[in-house]
């Protein structure tokens, strides 16, 4: 990566080179340029970026607090890991926050909340035509967190933005899978009964639609695995 953030001033290039690198990290990791548990040097990051090693802290101390980023007891900061056993429990504390969220934004929305989730939804639709994946993908987390905003419990929002941006990882590792088994028309058609059955404050249809979309994404990654991956293949580890 040659790219450097152009910054003006001391205090701005701290705050904007630190904004910088977070996206620039962020986007490598959730597209697994930088694969699970790939090390992370502050001071070899820093000059990579042309920055100090501040901004590189500050960039890294936000991408922990989103789960992408892990440092263990001896101080070594990574990638966070990801091994394929792992999968089962991932899903099934995906599939209980996904249907939690979207009950409490079928019993909690207000109109503001519905016309931000149908925004969010008509955007994901549009970019399916195109051959952004990470553009795709950074739309469907968009769509879900409107929805879990409008449930309005924030302990479960964060909780659920950290399980999504791992979903991320896992979808890049399979996107053209995913692309090459799903047709573009109905690829997110399984969004269109969340949202649905949310505008209509049907709490037990929304979390039952969820809980399909949670289903659906845990068949297209299990038919990958079995046709790519043996079964103790660990993600990222080479």
């Amino acid at each position: 990566m040659s790219s450097k953030p152009a910054v003006e001033g001391e205090g701005g290039a701290k705050r904007h080179g630190g904004r910088y690198i977070y996206e620039e990290l962020r986007k490598q990791i959730l597209t697994l340029k930088l694969k699970p548990g790939t090390p992370l040097d502050e001071v070899s990051l820093a000059t990579q970026f042309g920055l100090s090693r501040s901004p590189v802290r500050d960039a890294l101390a936000r991408l922990i607090t989103e789960g992408l980023v892990t440092i263990l007891p001896n101080r070594t900061t990574l990638v966070t890991p990801f091994e394929i056993e792992e999968f089962p429990n991932y899903v099934a504390a995906l599939d209980l926050l996904q249907r939690a969220v979207t009950r409490l934004a079928a019993l909690q929305h207000n109109d503001e909340d519905l016309a931000r989730i149908r925004a969010a939804e008509a955007v994901y639709m549009q970019a399916l035509s195109g051959d952004d994946f990470q553009m795709m993908t950074e739309l469907n987390k968009a769509l879900h967190m409107e929805i879990a905003r409008a449930g309005k419990n924030p302990y479960l929002t964060s909780h659920y933005e950290r399980l999504l941006g791992e979903g991320q990882r896992l979808s890049h590792l399979h996107f053209d899978f995913i692309l090459s088994t799903s047709s573009s028309p109905g690829m997110g058609r399984d969004h269109g009964s969340i949202v649905d059955a949310i505008a209509a404050r049907d709490a037990d249809a929304a979390e039952q639609a969820a809980h399909e979309h949670t289903m659906l994404f845990q068949r297209r990654f299990l038919d990958f695995m079995q046709q790519n991956l043996t079964s103790n293949m660990k993600v990222g580890w080479s």
